[in-house]
């Protein structure tokens, strides 16, 4: 199992958290991880990505031209990141904020309003949350039950009450993908 993986964004939509998030849960895994962040140049409202490479067997290179995977959350980063992923690749969407359609179709594509979903479970700020369950669920790269584990590592003590919350938006983004697949 080799996924490579570019989740895209604006500065503030937990794009790097959800990189760190895997590349943790991978690690827990006992698979090989690499983690590479780039930003934009302001932090929140600036453009931001990552790639996250999960592997079973050592990873030559953390540097890759062409995904496996994409995660979408706003519309310059579906414009620049599209033409990059294999094709057989999936993509998710961020229909939430992202209004134009996927072009290609030699891809796998998955729309999930990631705002909207988050908003019903009473907090916006777990959209990239949702998106990270939905993605689990496509790929099976590492477990939810891992990336609780790894929220543990990365929020911050104070922040251990919202674990649930996380649970919540993971599981939500999981349903979604199990009933557009059933």
């Amino acid at each position: 199992m080799l996924e490579e993986l570019i989740i895209a964004g604006f500065g503030g939509q937990g794009v790097m958290s959800m990189g760190q998030l895997l590349t943790y849960a991978g690690m827990i895994e006992d698979k090989h991880v690499a983690y590479i962040p780039s930003y934009g140049p302001e932090m929140r409202g600036g453009t931001a990505n990552c790639s996250v490479t999960i592997s079973d067997r050592e990873i030559s290179s953390p540097v890759f031209t062409e995904p496996s995977s994409v995660i979408i959350m706003n519309q310059p980063s579906l414009a620049k990141f599209e033409p990059m992923l294999k094709p057989g690749g999936l993509m998710l969407i961020n229909s939430s904020l992202v209004s134009q359609k996927a072009i290609r179709q030699d891809i796998r594509v998955l729309e999930i309003p990631g705002n909207e979903m988050a908003e019903k479970l009473g907090n916006g700020k777990v959209a990239n949350i949702v998106l990270l369950g939905a993605y689990i669920e496509m790929t099976k790269v590492v477990t939810i039950d891992s990336i609780i584990e790894s929220l543990k590592k990365v929020l911050p003590e104070r922040r251990h009450n919202l674990i649930p919350l996380n649970r919540q938006a993971l599981e939500l983004g999981a349903e979604i993908v199990r009933k557009t697949t059933e």
